[in-house]
């Protein structure tokens, strides 16, 4: 259990000395015959720590040379002092230095020799205890490393691969950044774990998805699957930048004054018109999939709208295709990590899956259920497998009501149209907000009162057939609970997290590295009405995914949106609304011209994972009264910002 404190305890100089004697004495394996869990017998303040930098066969930054990247290593002392060999847990970053890891914003330190004092977060202090290595990349471009930063493509990918290959023999590396006197990582076995969060995530599904050996397992946390739907949702720009900024954001000093060319690629090959390019194509992971040899124990929060669930949905999808061991975690979360959200369970959890998948401990955590998904704050349930056995995609159409733009939701198609007028200074929530409201700038599709609960579980899609009067035209399609419930709020700056003052501490200390963080809460909001799922397009992409055209005003075009991985029951009582508006404010920018759109709605419908399929439908809707009628706005979170850049 964790120790509740506002500052670090030293262990007595006795219980140090005893810790020690064990350690020469006892693997982890051996303290428990059969080994289920790996023990804390090893001394952290007597760890091993050493730099190196691993040449990653490139020249990124055109000097002339090749690219080496600073590779930090707190290690076990005991292991090496007996000659045995301990597996890697790894964290590549582009944030060591310009802007920090985890909740606390923790950036590396250094001692006068140039090794590392404080390792960001807690991996190094409970895990090197307990007989691993923990190994902090700093990407190609960034901190101590030559090269420069892609966002994603060759050198982002190949620079953390390369470290991979020295772990298992297959790549050289130096104890400086310019010297000559190699580096041999003869202390461990090669077998790694990738970890991190959001681009560090996104890293460890790159280098999983060039196959490369000894790369054992990745842990992604909100990680991006493809760069492309960072950026862009169907031609649709979600951002006001490109990966040109992001590079400049996390850049070193040496970096920025060399990386012109890799600069300008970064602008020319990313145009804003959303197009797709072979800049794209590099770093799209999903196409891929085929490769990954590793395990993927994957995290993501069901409301994160920088890293959007489009990433994890897409990613898993293929994993499931080429028979990849997968593990699931999904919270009511925004950007957050397990860390901050669910801390003893997640620390016990991760501790499972690292002795089971580089410790090949039989502890059974591949034998339970897949996923583990946050119902409602602090409330989780279990999925034998996910999405659960008996989902179907169960298509839905929309028809038209009693009064414009406020129609029903069915299994039964419609027809006739309705028109809606696309105000980029409105969003979800206040088209959710006046679901029951004749309103010009949305039309939206309700069933009644359910009569049972109904669980969404994957990815949804939604094919519309649309008559604009612009020849340019954005389109967003969401999928709305109706209904009162208390929620994280992740509209709220913490993204569903109030940080507290008090923390507690997971592993072991140093004066210069303390094991110890704040601790957080749940932050809530009760609102009427919950967005699960959205999906965004430039109606100009209607022929073609990858290239948008200038659009006839007054002609039909049919075009289907992907909408965003969820995993939601809609309770009985409440209602399932489909909207389809314009553009979502802050979370898609508006085209050039803004005007009119005419649904046809015998040719639109949804497409949506319903656990038990249409029976399941069918079920929970018969005997349905009719929606409410208009009584005013319905409450829900704030409009969510659109100031997320940064993975």
């Amino acid at each position: 259990m964790p120790i509740r404190m506002r500052f670090t305890i030293w262990r007595p100089l006795a219980t140090v000395a005893i810790i020690l004697l064990l350690a020469t004495f006892l693997t982890p394996a051996a303290a428990h015959g059969t080994p289920r869990e790996s023990r804390p017998v090893y001394s952290y303040a007597n760890a091993i720590r050493e730099a190196v930098w691993v040449d990653t066969g490139l020249d990124g930054d055109g000097d002339g040379k090749r690219d080496r990247v600073a590779v930090d290593i707190v290690r076990p002392r005991e292991p090496a002092a007996q000659g045995r060999k301990v597996p890697v847990i790894m964290d590549a970053s582009p944030y060591y230095s310009c802007c920090g890891r985890g909740n606390e914003s923790q950036r590396k330190t250094y001692d006068a020799a140039g090794n590392v004092v404080r390792m960001p977060l807690f991996y190094d202090n409970y895990f090197v205890p307990r007989g691993y290595a923990f190994v902090g990349v700093d990407l190609a471009g960034t901190n101590r490393s030559d090269g420069c930063v892609d966002v994603g493509g060759r050198s982002d990918i190949l620079s953390a691969k390369a470290v991979v290959d020295w772990l298992n023999g297959r790549a050289r590396a130096y104890t400086t950044r310019t010297g000559t006197t190699t580096a041999k990582a003869r202390w461990t076995n090669g077998r790694t774990g990738m970890i991190g969060k959001s681009w560090d995530g996104t890293i460890a599904n790159g280098v999983a998805a060039t196959g490369v050996k000894g790369l054992k397992t990745i842990v992604p946390i909100a990680g991006i699957s493809s760069w492309y739907d960072y950026y862009f949702a169907r031609g649709a720009p979600l951002y006001d930048s490109g990966p040109d900024w992001l590079s400049d954001y996390v850049d070193s000093p040496d970096a920025r004054a060399k990386c012109a060319a890799v600069q300008r690629k970064l602008v020319d090959e990313a145009p804003r018109t959303g197009d797709w390019t072979s800049l794209w194509t590099e770093r799209d992971y999903v196409k891929d999939a085929r490769k990954v040899k590793a395990s993927v124990f994957l995290v993501h929060g069901l409301q994160d709208l920088n890293v959007r669930t489009k990433h994890f949905g897409q990613w898993w999808d293929a994993l499931a295709k080429n028979g990849v061991e997968r593990k699931l975690w999904l919270s009511q979360t925004g950007h957050v990590d397990p860390f901050d959200f669910r801390r003893a369970a997640w620390v016990d959890t991760l501790h499972r899956w690292f002795d089971h998948e580089l410790l090949g401990y039989d502890n059974g955590i591949d034998r339970e259920p897949m996923a583990d998904v946050e119902r409602h704050p602090d409330q989780w349930v279990t999925s034998e497998v996910w999405p659960p056995r008996g989902t179907q995609p169960t298509t839905l159409r929309p028809a038209t009501g009693s009064r414009p733009g406020v129609g029903t939701l069915g299994l039964r198609g419609g027809t006739g149209t309705e028109t809606f007028t696309d105000d980029p200074r409105l969003s979800e929530t206040d088209w959710a907000a006046r679901i029951d409201t004749p309103t010009p700038d949305k039309a939206g599709f309700v069933t009644g009162p359910l009569t049972r609960d109904l669980r969404l579980s994957g990815s949804s899609e939604v094919t519309v057939t649309a008559t604009p009067t612009t020849a340019t035209a954005h389109l967003s399609a969401v999928l709305v609970d109706l209904g009162p419930d208390t929620v994280r709020d992740y509209a709220a700056s913490g993204e569903g997290i109030t940080t507290l003052t008090d923390r507690t501490c997971w592993g072991e200390s140093t004066a210069g590295d303390s094991a110890c963080f704040k601790e957080t809460r749940a932050k809530t909001a009760d609102v009427d009405f919950t967005v699960l799922s959205r999906g965004w397009a430039d109606l100009g992409t209607y022929a073609d995914p990858g290239r948008g055209v200038p659009l006839t005003p007054g002609r039909a075009y049919t075009l289907t949106l992907d909408l965003a991985a969820t995993d939601h029951v809609v309770p009985a009582g409440h209602r399932l609304a489909l909207i389809v508006a314009g553009t979502d404010k802050d979370l898609i920018d508006p085209p050039a011209d803004t005007g009119a759109l005419t649904l046809d709605l015998g040719r639109t419908s949804a497409r949506v994972p319903v656990v038990g399929g249409s029976a399941a439908f069918t079920a929970a809707t018969a005997g349905a009264a009719p929606g409410r009628s208009d009584s005013g706005p319905l409450d829900g979170v704030r409009t969510p910002h659109g100031t997320y850049r940064i993975p």
